[in-house]
Parts: structure tokens; sequence; C-alpha cells
């Protein structure tokens, strides 16, 4: 019974209450839902070249979300997907979303698939106290004067990409550079400089075993989820689950390493992970309760999260914002802001808040990129 109620009676019962409410979709379809033609519609949209022609406005979408812009076009602004046996609200008025963000007592994180938690399970999967006590101490190691810090590293990792850059490119006629990998080692080589206070390459194992671990993920939520599956011993759960165990004992060396430093008073603590560890140990003693600060899994997992989140949107941010160089006029026009505001200085925080035009050209990617 409890199989049957999974796999149709609480669906049903879920889309009659939504169209009651006044959204639309597609009918159920017993334990795939919608998820057949939302593989079958990315694997198609990928198959294709992207067009970057100036008349190519409308191609990025219908790349990244071909399904959800399909079901928008077809039910309306505000519809539902099936993901397997659990509906999926697509709402895009305003005020809506405004009172989904703002009542996080009423509007709780989804538990989504077991799976997520191999791969991330931090802060941004926390509710409540859990959540307000992780927010607390973490919150120091992104202070502003904290972050300003830091831009050194940032153009230290900047500098070294471009360098690499100009040492392949001829010096006369042109050359096409596949960047994705370039911004990707860039974005983790500030990581490990500014959040662990180590090399690229002392991270590198990290970050490899998360992007591995993202790719098995993303095949495994492309179909659907059944409960307890992740307990059976297939390839792709056993590999999972020593990924996992892999990061934790690489992400354990180097917070073992900063932990004895500290406690022999040789630790520089400008990082993310020092400035975390401090704001731990304070939150312990003025509470006097080890139950008021974070366990070392705990630390672990918010370290995980740092790498994960940190390098995966940062580098996409910068992909697209390139994307964005196909318009000649506003490409020009950064260059020359940039070249008034720092001539051929190094940058630094005061004159990255005048960049007004290259400002601009970011926000655009973060509003209308999906």
């Amino acid at each position: 019974m409890e199989v049957l109620n999974w796999i149709w009676f609480t669906p049903k019962k879920l889309e009659k209450l939504l169209r009651k409410q006044g959204l639309k979709g597609n009918s159920y379809r017993t334990l795939y839902g919608d998820m057949k033609d939302f593989s079958r519609m990315i694997k198609e949209a990928i198959s294709k070249p992207m067009n970057l022609s100036d008349d190519g406005d409308d191609d990025v979408a219908p790349r990244m979300v071909p399904f959800f812009l399909e079901t928008i076009k077809k039910y309306g602004k505000k519809s539902f997907i099936w993901l397997g046996p659990r509906p999926q609200l697509l709402i895009m008025d305003p005020e809506l979303i405004k009172e989904v963000l703002s009542k996080t007592y009423l509007y709780q994180k989804p538990r989504g698939n077991p799976l997520v938690r191999l791969l991330i399970h931090g802060l941004a999967s926390l509710e409540e106290d859990k959540w307000a006590k992780h927010r607390k101490i973490i919150n120091p190691a992104f202070h502003l004067e904290k972050l300003k810090h830091m831009l050194p590293a940032f153009y230290l990792s900047c500098s070294e990409m471009l360098s690499k850059w100009e040492d392949i490119v001829p010096l006369e006629g042109s050359l096409e550079i596949d960047v994705w990998p370039h911004l990707q080692q860039m974005t983790s080589d500030v990581i490990s400089r500014t959040a662990f206070g180590s090399s690229y390459e002392e991270g590198r194992k990290i970050f490899e075993l998360q992007k591995e671990q993202i790719q098995h993920l993303t095949e495994s939520m492309q179909s659907v989820y059944i409960p307890g599956w992740r307990f059976l011993p297939t390839k792709r759960n056993r590999r999972m689950k020593e990924i996992k165990k892999d990061v934790r004992s690489s992400i354990r060396v180097i917070i073992d390493k900063r932990l004895k430093a500290m406690e022999a008073g040789n630790a520089d603590n400008e990082d993310l992970l020092g400035i975390f560890l401090e704001s731990n140990f304070k939150e312990i003693e003025q509470n006097r309760n080890k139950d008021f600060g974070m366990s070392i899994e705990e630390v672990i997992e918010e370290c995980k999260l740092f790498y994960f989140a940190g390098e995966e949107s940062t580098s996409a941010l910068l992909l697209w914002t390139l994307v964005l160089s196909r318009y000649q006029n506003w490409q020009a026009r950064a260059r020359e802001e940039v070249l008034q505001v720092f001539e051929s200085q190094k940058p630094d925080f005061d004159g990255l808040n005048r960049l007004n035009v290259a400002s601009i050209l970011v926000l655009l990617v973060q509003i209308y990129v999906p």
C-alpha cells in the first residue's frame, strides 16, 4: 500500500490540489512523470551548436532549460512539472516569489534526491535553528573588510590565466581557445588560495573528485529516484560513496594541519577557513558548550560547500559574461572604462567599485542566464 501511495495516490492527490489553486501542467504519468520528456529535450538542445550572432538572443534559455520554457509557453507563468512522482512548481510572479523567499518557516527546502548529500550537505540545505547557527559562525568569513584582503589572490590567479593565454596565442593572427577549463582552474585556484590558504595543486584532487561527483549526480537525477536505490551496490553508487570518503579525508587533512598550526600559534588566519575556525572556537568559548559550535564533520561539510559553490558558480558567471563579448560596442565600453580607471596600475577595491559598465554586464548575466 505504501508503494502505491508513493507511485500513484499521493501524486494524483497533489495534482488535484494544484489544479484547484489555479496551476496548470501535464497530467501525472505513472512513476516517470515528465522525466522522459525532460531528459530528451535537454539532450536535443545540447546536441546543437549555439547561435552566438547578434540576433541569437533567445538561444541561451532554450539550451539551458528547454522543458521549463515549453511548459511555461503551454501552461503559463504559474505551472508545474513532474520530476518522477514529485511535482515542481514554476513561479514567475514577483510577489509570489517574494512570499516564498520571505516566509522560510512555511516554505521549507525540499528534501529532494538523497544522493545530493554525497556531494554537499551544509548551510544551503539546513533549516531554522541549525541554519541560523551555521550562518552566524560562517558569516565573519564574508565580511567586506576580510574580502578586501583577498584581492591580491584574485589578481594573481587571473594574471596566471591570462599569461597562459598569451603564451599560446601567436603574435600575428588569431587562435580559438576553449576558455571553460581555464576559467574552472582559475576559480579553483582562487578558492584554494582565499578559502584554504593553499595552492591549486594541493586542492586539485578535491576539485577533480567533486566534478566527477557532479557528473554522477546529474546522470542519476535525469532518471526517477527510487527510495532505497542508493543503498544497492551498483557501480555508480559505490563510486559516489568512494568519492565522498576521499573528499572528506582530503579536507580533513587540510583542517587538521590548520588546527595544529593554530595551537602552535603559527597560523595565518586571514583566509576563509582560518576565520571560520576562529569564529567556531569563539562561539563555543562564549557559551562554554561545544553544542553551540560546529562539529568537525559539520566543518568538513561547509568546506565542501565552499569548494563546490564557489568554483562552479563563479566559473559559470565568468563564462557567460564572456559570451556577452559578442556585443562589440559593450566590449569596447568595458575595455575603455577599465583603462580609464586603472591605467597601468593593479586593480584595487575602490577602483573595482567604479567599474559601472563591467558591473552591468555581470548583473545582466545574473538576471537573464538561467
